[in-house]
């Protein structure tokens, strides 16, 4: 114990004999230890965002959007007018539930959700916006994951069958229209037609698949009223020309009851699409698959990370070793004398060992927290999302350690080698 010690005093001593070399040699296992800590970290916390955006989604969904085919120039520019004719059908969502069901059998699909979309002008007394109308079910709210705020409700098969009109506005609409009092029992006008609000959901904070926009700024109402109310044909008009849209659904969902039963209820639903529609003018999303996708990327990013952040820490090696190397050639006579007092090998290479894993382990320790402080920067600096696992410090600095052990066997090797005699003659 006690010559274990003594070795381990002598070394460190040795290294403070050349404290600028020693810091600038530990420096470079630091930088190499913080970029793999730092770059794992930011790697994790993006991959792990981009799986909770498509985990949000639905792993057990499937969904379908109807998606504007492109438009003849040449025929556009000869009229004023111009029509399009697109997307979904109500027709598609019944083929889509009978076939599912004598596919897979009438219990695995849960639910399928209609959706209609209208853009409109919102008034309430003075304020008014532009927000996007969805005409949807009941289902909608279990599929999108929703809930509603206290004191409200959500659209029911009551409403649907009396083509009611009443709507609950997303949260952020809510705060716009009504910003000091609750919304539930006032009234909105959207083109002459005047809505009374039943509930408001919580904040969400994420887009709807059919608008690309935040479901917190959309305001929803049974899908029946949506038709019966604004029908399925839209007239934007644009300078001189007007276009018109023709489109029944521009999102359908479809709810599984289990994952397993996805990919052969994706394959179901793209057959019959590609049956009924000739011009693809649908667009599927499949959760699930995206979602195994951003574990195999991540997966490889990960890999790609550490092997990159890795060659820092075998610069660092390659300056450990070269340090040790100068090391021995200034001590050789040092070397020379421990050896004629009686020195062993094993204690020469035990002495250069301990000072390549003290600048290992000194330059390990200091990269961790580095990495961890560059980490929290990112998250709070730059809004990034880190997420540090256990293991990769852990990883990290073990690397840190086995690169400085295995840079110092050579240089530790040649010193306990050196001829003594020839050691005490050099100057």
């Amino acid at each position: 114990m006690r010559g274990s010690l003594a070795t381990f005093s002598l070394g460190v001593k040795s290294l403070l004999l050349h404290k600028l070399r020693s810091a600038l040699t530990t420096l470079g296992i630091m930088i190499g230890v913080a970029a793999v800590v730092a770059m794992l970290a930011i790697g994790e916390g993006a991959s792990v965002a981009a799986q909770r955006e498509f985990a949000r989604l639905g792993t057990t969904n499937i969904l379908i959007q109807s998606i504007k085919p492109p438009v003849d120039e040449a025929s556009s520019g000869q009229s004023s007018w111009s029509a399009n004719i697109y997307g979904l059908t109500y027709r598609d969502a019944r083929i889509i539930k009978s076939t599912l069901d004598s596919t897979l059998g009438g219990r695995a699909l849960k639910r399928i959700v209609e959706v209609r979309l209208s853009d409109k002008e919102i008034r309430v007394g003075n304020k008014w916006l532009q927000a996007p109308m969805l005409g949807t079910s009941p289902d909608y709210i279990e599929v999108m994951q929703m809930n509603i705020r206290r004191g409200g409700r959500w659209l029911t098969d009551t409403d649907m069958h009396s083509l009611a009109n009443v709507c609950v506005l997303g949260g952020a609409v809510s705060d716009r229209l009504f910003p000091m009092r609750d919304p539930v029992g006032e009234f909105i006008k959207a083109t002459g037609n005047r809505f009374i609000v039943v509930g408001v959901l919580e904040k969400l904070g994420r887009r709807s698949g059919s608008i690309g926009r935040s479901v917190d700024e959309c305001i929803y109402i049974p899908r029946t009223t949506s038709q019966r109310r604004f029908g399925d044909t839209n007239i934007k008009r644009s300078g001189g020309s007007f276009e018109v849209e023709s489109v029944q659904l521009h999102e359908i969902k479809v709810q599984i009851d289990t994952e397993e039963n996805v990919p052969l209820a994706a394959r179901v639903i793209e057959n019959v699409l590609r049956r009924t529609h000739k011009n693809k003018d649908y667009s599927m999303t499949v959760p699930l698959e995206l979602l195994r996708q951003a574990k195999e990327q991540k997966r490889r990013f990960q890999l790609l990370l550490f092997f990159i952040a890795s060659i820092s820490l075998i610069v660092g090696g390659i300056g450990i070793m070269n340090v040790m190397l100068a090391t021995v050639t200034e001590r050789t006579r040092e070397i020379g004398i421990r050896r004629a007092l009686g020195a062993q090998k094993k204690n020469i290479i035990s002495q250069f060992l301990v000072e390549t894993v003290v600048l290992s382990g000194a330059g390990g320790l200091l990269g961790l927290v580095v990495g961890v402080a560059a980490s929290w920067i990112a998250a709070v600096g730059w809004g990034a999302e880190v997420l540090i696992r256990p293991e990769h410090p852990i990883m990290a600095f073990a690397i840190s350690a086995f690169v400085g052990v295995t840079a110092g066997l050579y240089p530790a090797w040649r010193a306990a080698n050196m001829d003594p005699v020839e050691a005490l003659r050099h100057e």
